[in-house]
């Protein structure tokens, strides 16, 4: 589906010219999936666990607030519970973590007990006063203090307050020490539950100082992308000076080492088992040192190869920059698919637990209560909903990859600047949504292809840890480590496939064709740009944190009644990572769809006339120098003129 092959030997780029749809069959296969997944949100509704979820259930299969039918061989189901709203727990803090849920008895109930309950005289009261039984439906309330089922059939005392949540009509306990069992389970390093409180107190307490935290972390983001455009050529070269150094420091600290252990074992200072262990450690830094050697002399002889094409880099850093002053709502495109993300994970959690309990409703044996199981055919719903996370996930994120690459073409392919359309986000956003979605459905479930087996086989490792061999667990982490590299590699491809369909308006297969022939021409020229950029854009990351982090320290110094800064400082550290990742990421989106461009625009034109160049200043004095130096060949464009942009 989508494959065609081209008819002509050789592409004649036409940037933005003659738009058709692209990879239709795929369009429609990704709407009949989505189709699928709307039925299994249909189906949880027809079969009542939508509800459960949504207005509550008991332990005995009645739904609350709605009238319920008989379920048989449940002597307690089939309740009118029209005017109880809301779901008791007997125990609410008897939480069960290995299958996730709360092993209580629940009731329907009319009103949760805003008042502590400290004896069964209470509850019974507050059964009479406000008609809201706490008890088993087969217990009247007069009976709660004497009946001798009140121990499993009544709550566990004393009764917490609890506050009904109207959204989920639970009644969720007030106190947050009710739940001290569950924060300890997760902090498993703290050994007392005052350490939590601290931490929990800590971080309350510095809410005000997390949110400005956070903000000065969009905001340095925002600050580095556009710094970049006018530092680039600092950046990068000193990004490469510090490449340089850690390989040349880190090999000479190796050696050092090695000759320090290999004068300690020839001295014979140690005794005999020391001798061993020394012996040991010098074979292995002999052979770390010799590697690191090799490794850095492969790397200087690289980087002094490749030092002309650093300018390259340079360039599309500059140039990049220039991108985001001309198309500044591209730096929202983070924002737009993190909400996308959003709504669509609160979907699909959503509808996931609505599968939970959308079976047949069936007695436990061992607890004699109601447990919903879906039979054979049904439990295969499960597994396409869970594909269907991953496909559509990598849809929203190649959706923006194509967005951007759109934007970019645009800009680039346009002479006169002024010329740019008023919103050319918007208009890639609608040419990628009209004619090149069954483009993005393919290259999205491609990733997706990949991706499923390597989630699959990392889930065995961390299911077989400590049970299979050793050859067993090397091939499984070879396996994840190969999957993990092809779906990089894929995810690579996918971006110029975008940006070649963006140019030309040809299907994935035929673009990622195209676009991989100019990226095989350009492989040395793409080396640099991975490399140095990459590392480039990972110090700006680095540096965002560390500012961050920095400036939390000082705030959270003030903070002098709280000493525990762990936890607002991670907080603050990961969302500034994830902030600055954003960013970056779209920058460095921005540069690979650059770069492509630059490839085509210099293997077509030659700046002769007729034939003039697109690219930017910055771009056009790297190519004079290349001319000078003798790297550049007019030729090189094989006598094909580039057609003039149609926007």
């Amino acid at each position: 589906m989508g494959c065609g092959s081209s008819s002509a030997g050789k592409r004649d780029w036409k940037p933005l010219e003659q738009r058709s749809c692209t990879d239709i069959p795929w369009l429609i296969l990704f709407f009949l999936f989505c189709v699928g997944m709307g039925c299994i949100c249909g189906f949880t509704i027809y079969t009542g666990g939508a509800s459960r979820i949504v207005f509550g259930y008991d332990s005995y299969g009645n739904t609350c607030g709605r009238r319920n039918s008989k379920i048989e061989g449940i002597e307690l189901s089939g309740w009118n519970h029209t005017h109880n709203k809301y779901v008791f727990f007997l125990d609410p803090c008897n939480i069960d973590f290995l299958n996730r849920k709360i092993k209580s008895l629940a009731l329907c109930v009319s009103k949760c007990p805003d008042t502590e309950l400290k004896t069964y005289y209470d509850v019974k009261q507050f059964s009479l006063s406000n008609g809201s039984d706490l008890c088993s439906y087969d217990i009247s309330p007069t009976r709660y203090a004497s009946s001798s089922e009140r121990f499993t059939k009544c709550p566990k005392l004393p009764v917490p307050p609890s506050k009904a949540v109207r959204v989920l009509h639970r009644c969720v306990p007030t106190e947050l020490s009710c739940y001290a069992e569950l924060a300890q389970s997760f902090v498993t390093f703290v050994n007392d539950s005052s350490a939590i409180q601290r931490v929990i107190a800590g971080l309350l307490a510095s809410k005000e100082i997390i949110f400005g935290l956070c903000l000065l972390a969009l905001v340095l983001s925002v600050m580095l992308m556009v710094v970049i455009r006018y530092i680039s050529k600092v950046l990068i070269w000193i990004t490469t000076i510090l490449v340089i150094l850690g390989a040349v420091g880190g090999t000479g600290v190796l050696w050092w080492l090695y000759v320090d252990h290999r004068k300690a074992l020839d001295n014979a200072t140690t005794s005999v088992f020391g001798k061993e262990v020394v012996a040991d450690n010098v074979k292995a830094l002999l052979i770390y040192a010799i590697i690191s050697t090799v490794f850095t002399v492969v790397l200087l002889l690289v980087i002094f190869f490749m030092r002309k094409r650093v300018a390259l880099t340079i360039a599309l850093f500059h140039v990049a920059g220039k991108v985001f002053i001309h198309l500044p709502l591209l730096a929202l495109q983070p924002f737009w698919t993190f909400l996308g993300l959003m709504l669509f994970w609160v979907y699909w959690i959503s509808v996931f637990l609505f599968l939970g309990i959308s079976g047949t409703p069936i007695k436990s044996n061992s607890t004699g209560l109601v447990e919903f199981q879906m039979k054979q055919p049904f439990q295969y719903l499960v597994w396409y909903h869970a594909v269907g996370l991953i496909w559509i996930s990598e849809f929203i994120l190649a959706f923006q990859q194509m967005t951007i690459a759109g934007a970019v073409v645009t800009y680039y392919f346009t002479r006169n600047k002024s010329d740019i359309p008023a919103l050319p986000i918007i208009s890639s956003m609608w040419r990628a949504f009209r004619y090149h979605l069954g483009t993005v459905a393919m290259g999205s479930f491609i990733i997706t292809l990949v991706k499923i087996p390597r989630i699959i086989l990392t889930y065995l490792h961390s299911q077989l840890k400590g049970k299979e061999n050793a050859c067993a667990r090397c091939m499984l982490k070879a396996c994840v480590c190969c999957l993990w590299c092809l779906e990089k590699c894929l995810a690579f491809l996918n971006q110029n496939a975008y940006t070649a369909t963006a140019i030309n308006s040809t299907n994935f297969c035929t673009s990622a064709r195209d676009a991989l022939g100019i990226l095989v021409e350009n492989a040395l020229r793409v080396a640099t740009i991975n490399s140095i950029g990459d590392f480039a854009l990972f110090l700006g990351k680095v540096l965002v944190v560390s500012c961050t982090a920095f400036v939390g320290v000082l705030s959270l110094n003030y903070q002098r009644d709280y000493t525990v800064w762990v936890l607002p400082l991670f907080i603050v550290c990961l969302f500034a990572f994830l902030v600055a990742h954003c960013f970056l990421s779209v920058f460095e989106i921005v540069v690979d769809v650059l770069f492509l461009c630059f490839a085509i625009d210099t293997k077509y034109n030659d700046g002769s006339s007729g034939r003039e160049y697109y690219m930017d200043k910055a771009l056009m004095e790297f190519v004079e120098g290349s001319k000078k130096g003798g790297r550049y060949k007019p030729g090189d464009g094989d006598q094909q003129e580039m057609k003039k942009m149609n926007l």
